[in-house]
């Protein structure tokens, strides 16, 4: 059979070479079947998508391993993907194919999608880069969510191969222009065509209404005010076009230092208690320059800093919390655990899995992320005093961090809406630079850095130790994940100093401005019966109360109005406004001190009894929320990490399993108490009706619903070794898996 080599190779010994060869050529084998060979020709284009180059004859290897099976077709490269048009589609029923992605199919790879490219010269792999002076036999190409194509070109004609490879090495690694973003070819295409408002999927942030209603909606208007002086850009480029600061500001300090040094407001806690965040002043060497900036800063403290009513906690985390350099490092070493070329590889590597699982650090950044959250809202909560967060842009890590704290403390942020209304507002709106930190026009590899991604692996640790607590699902989260790299979106391919070229270049091309696209519109990407998998099932909503209940509450946003409930301290000599003043000047000059006012053995303190409280009892779900931190309940996230890897499926078990049984009990008695209803009600019997067979978890991979696009290796191998520690390993090694049929327990 063509394609194949000798016979499997077992566990982690290396696969001995072909000892067969075909000299039949793989386009003879088609000659005289037009219908399939037109089939894999058909490539689906978006509007505005331009085709770049192609190659025919290509083999798309199902399993890279010893027994090198896999489907022929045409390799293409457009100005939006790379894609492989084979008859592989078919084999999948209909069941399978629920969830589909509209726009990047599951032979799709986005071109701001692609990682790693390599090629296979004489056995050898090697990276590929610029020009290229011998072309290779075989083409692997990594993806950022993790995905792994090989493709062997051996059958392709010389010139094609030329052709399709210089292009995707071309396209994927040249740096490219804002304006030349395939975003803005597709809403030019698109034009006429009706899109839904956005505000129907989440608060954008980009009106003076929006930040109002943010403020009555956490009772922030009674110390903070939306502005718009940053209008035009004039002010500060990471800053947009409109935002919140404290009433006492005055609006003329905001561009005094293009918006750097400015408390900007996130969120405000039920008790009064705010969190904010701040860029840092300019490093300047001038004497002159830098006693306007400490004087600039003195009157800026004045506004947020009124002791005893109004108590600032400064959380410096630039210098005491994460580097951009250690999420990068860590992530570069983490995501190597999941790109697998083969089965053997996989195997190989299981033996030491853990040993490098936490060499990576991945798991411990995790961990520090919801750890310094968790003491934020200590100090929201517990303290009572305001935090400002300080960072060197206030677009990296105080997004990750303001972020949780606000799913943690907010229930509406657990909300699939409030969900999508506080990454606007945080990530969006907050000036985090997707384009730099997703590498999207490739312009520098050194400032991509998963900050987003990491964020959202941390809403995952929350979901998967409360799942009752958010409206959304791990599948939700996987698929946001994955829609960083699809450019028909501006959310993710935008920030706010590119919003006033997005105008100019648009008009250039028309005579209106053109409508971008959010990614917060799922019907542009899947089915509504697909979209039934974003909403958590163990989720209840808050029941509203009724008049009466409302009456008999205390209204809990006293802050405004009476002192702190918390013990302040004697003030120094000094006087602790000016040595609060001091510390924050330090900071946002530049000039880091490791110690804050409080010791640090206080805080530890304070944050293991108000951790320790919260745990002790039963969780509210509608309330505030807590992660666990310690070493097991920091887990990795297998959907999202291990969905391309056969071998890391458990066909009818893990977490799904459980779910679709516990679904099958809810609808059970679902159906139990409607026919209760209906007896009672009604004076004659009814004869109670079946309930619809439910869907058996054995037809569910742990994996679901990613697993079902994948093709599932014959069989799993056991590593080296678990071969060496069996006697009967060839009988075992010839005997069928065994399922347990879960609908029979």
């Amino acid at each position: 059979m063509l394609g194949k080599g000798g016979g499997g190779g077992g566990g982690g010994t290396r696969a001995p070479k072909p000892s067969f060869v075909s000299y039949v050529r793989p386009e003879e084998i088609h000659t005289n079947d037009k219908e399939v060979t037109e089939k894999e020709v058909t490539l689906h284009l978006l509007p505005g998508e331009q085709l770049l180059c192609e190659a025919s004859t290509v083999l798309k290897y199902v399993q890279e391993d010893s027994c090198q099976r896999g489907i022929y077709g045409k390799l293409v490269c457009t100005d939006f993907k790379i894609a492989f048009l084979g008859d592989d589609e078919s084999t999948l029923g209909s069941d399978e194919t629920q969830f589909k992605n509209k726009v990047v199919g599951e032979n799709d790879i986005t071109l701001h999608c692609v990682d790693q490219i390599c090629g296979v010269f004489e056995e050898k792999k090697k990276t590929l880069c610029g020009q290229l002076k011998k072309y290779p036999e075989k083409l692997i190409i990594h993806c950022k969510d993790l995905r792994v194509f090989h493709f062997c070109l051996r059958y392709t004609k010389e010139e094609e191969v030329k052709r399709i490879v210089s292009g995707i090495i071309h396209h994927t690694q040249t740096p490219r222009l804002f304006k030349r973003l395939f975003l803005f070819s597709y809403a030019a295409a698109t034009q006429n065509r009706t899109a839904s408002d956005p505000q129907n999927h989440a608060v954008m942030f980009d009106t003076l209404k929006d930040w109002g209603w943010e403020l009555e909606r956490t009772k922030g208007c009674l110390k903070y005010k939306a502005v718009s002086v940053s209008q035009g850009f004039q002010a500060c480029k990471r800053l947009p076009t409109y935002f919140v600061v404290p009433i006492a500001l005055p609006e003329e300090d905001i561009s005094r230092f293009q918006g750097h040094g400015i408390p900007l407001w996130c969120w405000s806690c039920h008790n009064g208690c705010a969190l904010l965040k701040m860029s840092a002043l300019p490093k300047e060497q001038d004497d002159g320059v830098l006693q306007i900036q400490k004087s600039f800063l003195d009157g800026i403290y004045k506004t947020i800093h009124r002791p005893p009513y109004e108590i600032v906690k400064t959380e410096d985390l630039s210098s005491n919390f994460l580097s951009l350099q250690e999420i990068q490092t860590a992530y570069l070493k983490f995501k190597q655990l999941f790109l697998i070329d083969n089965s053997t590889e996989f195997w190989d590597t299981d033996i030491k899995w853990f040993s490098l699982l936490e060499s990576s650090s991945w798991l411990d950044i995790i961990r520090r992320c919801l750890k310094k959250a968790t003491e934020i809202t200590e100090c929201l909560e517990a303290q009572n005093v305001n935090v400002l967060l300080l960072e060197e842009t206030a677009s990296d890590l105080c997004c990750i961090v303001s972020s949780l704290v606000q799913v943690m403390m907010d229930p509406h942020c657990r909300t699939r809406f409030g969900f999508q209304s506080l990454i606007q507002k945080e990530w969006v709106m907050g000036g985090h630079c997707f384009l730099d930190r997703c590498n999207h026009l490739r312009w520098n590899d050194k400032e991509e850095v998963p900050v987003f991604l990491l964020f959202l692996d941390c809403v995952w640790q929350l979901l998967h130790q409360h799942p009752p607590a958010f409206e959304f699902t791990e599948t939700y989260l996987t698929v946001l994940s994955d829609s960083l790299y699809i450019p028909i979106f501006s959310t993710f391919f935008n920030s706010p100093q590119k919003d006033a070229s997005i105008g100019r270049e648009s008009q250039d091309a028309q005579s209106n401005s053109l409508n971008l696209l959010t990614v917060w519109d799922w019907s542009v990407q899947f089915e509504p019966k697909a979209q039934t998998l974003f909403r958590n099932p163990l989720y209840v909503e808050k029941p509203k109360l009724d008049k009466s209940q409302r009456k008999g509450m205390r209204f809990k946003h006293q802050r405004q109005l009476s002192l702190p409930l918390t013990q302040s301290k004697s003030s120094p000599k000094r006087g602790f406004f000016r040595e609060e003043t001091d510390h924050l000047i330090k900071n946002l000059l530049g000039k880091r001190i490791s110690k804050l006012i409080n010791s640090s053995e206080e805080l530890q303190d304070h944050f293991r009894e108000f951790y320790d409280s919260w745990h002790s009892k039963p969780p509210d779900y509608h309330g505030l929320l807590l992660p666990h931190l310690e070493g097991p309940e920091i887990k990795v996230w297998a959907q999202r990490y291990l969905r391309w890897i056969p071998e890391a499926q458990i066909l009818g078990g893990g977490r799904v399993a459980l779910m679709s049984k516990l679904l099958e009990m809810l609808e059970e008695v679902r159906t139990l108490q409607e026919q209760v209803e209906e007896r009672r009600h009604s004076q004659a019997a009814r004869p109670a009706e079946v309930p619809p067979a439910p869907r058996h978890s054995t037809r569910l991979s742990s994996l679901f619903p990613f697993a079902l696009l994948q093709r599932h290796s014959s069989k799993p191998v056991l590593p080296t070794s678990g071969w060496k520690a069996l006697g009967d390993d060839e009988d075992l090694a010839k005997r069928e898996d065994e399922f347990v049929d879960l609908g029979d327990l």
